[in-house]
C-alpha cells in the first residue's frame, strides 16, 4: 500500500515537539454541516454518520450564541458565525485524510445563508443549502437577535438581485453542484427567497432542487426531517460517486499509453513527385 506523511507539531504545556504524521496514500471528501439558528449539531449527528458511511470525514459544530455558548445569544452577529464556520472549515480541510478539492458544505436556515457567503472565501466543491435564510447587507454586523422581524419578513418577500445581497453575490459566482431543498409550507423562509437563490445559480455546474411536502421549515415533524435526510446523503452519494469515477477516468487515462501515428509509403506519381498520406 502507498503511503504518505505530514510534518506536525504536537502542544505540550508551553512548548511544541516535532512529529511525522503516517497514513495511507488516499484522501476522502470531507464535509462540513452547519445547523440554522436556535439549533445545534445535535441535528446534524445522525446525517453526519449516515454521509460518513459513504467514505466520507465529517465535521458538524456549535455555532457561536448556541448550545453551551446561549449565553452569547443575544450579542453574535453574522460576522462572528462566519468567523466560526472559516475556522471550521480550515479544521476539516486540514486533517491529512481529507481531499481539499473535494469539499461538501451543507447548511439549514441561517446556516445556509452563511454557507453561501462561504463559497466566495474558501474553495467547495459541493453546497447543500435547506431552506436558506435571507438578510439585508446593511445589517451585517447587527447581533441576529436585534434585527427587525417585519422588516426581515417583508424583505424576503421582495425579488432580490445578487448585485444587492452578499449571499446571492457568492451563489452566482458558485461553479460547484448545489442542492437547494424547500420545505412546501415554510412560514420562516417563503419562496420568493428560493426563487431568488435559483436564479442566482445559474452558474452552477448542476442544481438540483428539492421540495418537501407538506413540511414546515423546522422540519417539525420526523417524517419530514427523514425525507430531508434521504434527500441529502442519496445526494451526496451521488456526488462522491461521480467523484470517484471522474478520478478513475483520469488515472487510467494517465496510464494509457500514447498511440504512434503511422505514416503510408511515398507514392511515386507519374510526374515523379511523392505525395506522404497520415492515418488520421
Amino acid at each position: 500500500m502507498n503511503t504518505r506523511h505530514n510534518t506536525i507539531h504536537i502542544p505540550v504545556g508551553d512548548r511544541s515537539i516535532a512529529g511525522t504524521l503516517v497514513g495511507p496514500n488516499t484522501v476522502v471528501p470531507g464535509v462540513m454541516l452547519v445547523h440554522g439558528w436556535d439549533g445545534s449539531q445535535e441535528q446534524y449527528l445522525a446525517r453526519a454518520h449516515e454521509i460518513a458511511a459513504l467514505g466520507c470525514i465529517c465535521l458538524t459544530f456549535d455555532l457561536r450564541g448556541h448550545a453551551k455558548d446561549n449565553s452569547h445569544r443575544d450579542t453574535v452577529t453574522r460576522e462572528d458565525n462566519l468567523a466560526d464556520m472559516l475556522a471550521a472549515y480550515d479544521v476539516l480541510v486540514g486533517h491529512p485524510s481529507v481531499d481539499n478539492s473535494a469539499v461538501f458544505v451543507a447548511g439549514s436556515s441561517y446556516g445556509g445563508y452563511l454557507a453561501a457567503v462561504l463559497t466566495e472565501l474558501r474553495p467547495v466543491r459541493w453546497l447543500g443549502l435547506r431552506a436558506p435564510a435571507m438578510y439585508k447587507d446593511e445589517d451585517w454586523m447587527v447581533p441576529k437577535r436585534q434585527l427587525n422581524r417585519e422588516e426581515l419578513a417583508a424583505y424576503r418577500s421582495t425579488v432580490i438581485t445578487p448585485q444587492e445581497n452578499r449571499a446571492l453575490a457568492a451563489a452566482a459566482k458558485f461553479k460547484g453542484d448545489v442542492l437547494l431543498v424547500e420545505s412546501e409550507h415554510d412560514a420562516t423562509i417563503p419562496h420568493p427567497v428560493i426563487e431568488n437563490y435559483l436564479n442566482a445559480f445559474k452558474g452552477a455546474h448542476s442544481m438540483t432542487y428539492r421540495v418537501i411536502k407538506d413540511a414546515d421549515h423546522s422540519l417539525s415533524q420526523k417524517a419530514w426531517a427523514q425525507s430531508y435526510t434521504t434527500v441529502l446523503v442519496k445526494w451526496v452519494c451521488e456526488m462522491v460517486q461521480g467523484a470517484k469515477e471522474e478520478a478513475e477516468a483520469r488515472r487510467n487515462a494517465e496510464k494509457k499509453p500514447a498511440v504512434a501515428k503511422t505514416v503510408a509509403p511515398q507514392k511515386a506519381l507519374t510526374n515523379d513527385k511523392a505525395v506522404a498520406t497520415e492515418d488520421i
